[in-house]
């Protein structure tokens, strides 16, 4: 008999480790540029260090101030995954500290985006594990549940299931569906291929400008030369 709402799924369909590793390095704002800038997680999902991400997502759905079932996934994520959590965005409480981080990096996991609050916050920064939160605040959770463990879960307004490709750096988070995953790899390393030529050009003074007044011009803009 299901009981919607306090569930556990123990499968989690992963992308290959070579192909999730193909990502690394690779800017973030390069992959979401191929993506028409619309798997963003928002800018209040924000890194506490300057670890970068990369993984499979592990998803968590919890009650707003209540770390339960995120306290089940930590025992339950396999080495490498990213626990995500979607706690509505709550900073009431929050729902994980350094104590919980430490069994996560001693199990191996590969960080936490959580969209609500967490604490220990100057521990969590030299723990060398990327974690991504909307806030931090000192005041504790609860235990009650109830929640579930990988559904589909709503992240930086963003839809998150599990096995997803999470890239992260410190610019923020882009989610990869992992189908679309080999064709962004080699769009985005193309990407960043033209960025280097650009940066190259700039460095030289000879940054072809031109496209802005074409751009302009196509969109009717009028050039006023007297003084308003």
């Amino acid at each position: 008999m299901s009981n919607v709402g306090l569930r556990i799924f123990t499968q989690v369909k992963r992308p290959p480790q070579a192909l999730i590793e193909g990502f690394a390095g690779i800017p973030v704002a390069n992959i979401a540029d191929n993506m028409n800038r619309m798997s963003c997680m928002n800018a209040k999902i924000r890194p506490i260090s300057d670890v970068s991400l990369l993984g499979p997502a592990f998803t968590v759905k919890s009650r707003p101030g209540d770390n339960l079932m995120l306290h089940r996934a930590l025992d339950l994520a396999e080495p490498g995954d990213i626990v995500v959590v979607d706690a509505q965005g709550d900073l009431t409480n929050s729902i994980m500290g350094e104590l919980m981080a430490s069994w996560a990096k001693q199990r191996g996991l590969g960080g936490f985006v959580i969209d609500g609050a967490i604490r220990d916050v100057g521990a969590l920064k030299k723990m060398g594990m990327p974690i991504y939160a909307a806030g931090i605040t000192p005041a504790g959770p609860y235990k009650d549940g109830p929640g579930e463990i990988n559904v589909p879960v709503v992240c930086g307004g963003v839809v998150v299931h599990p096995g997803d490709i999470l890239v992260g750096d410190a610019d923020g988070i882009v989610v990869i569906i992992p189908r679309d995953a080999e064709m962004l790899l080699e769009k985005a390393k193309e990407k960043s291929r033209q960025e280097s030529k650009v940066m190259e050009d700039i460095a030289q003074g000879a940054w072809d400008r031109r496209w802005v007044e074409r751009e302009l011009e196509a969109r009717g803009a009028v050039v006023v030369q007297e003084n308003s």
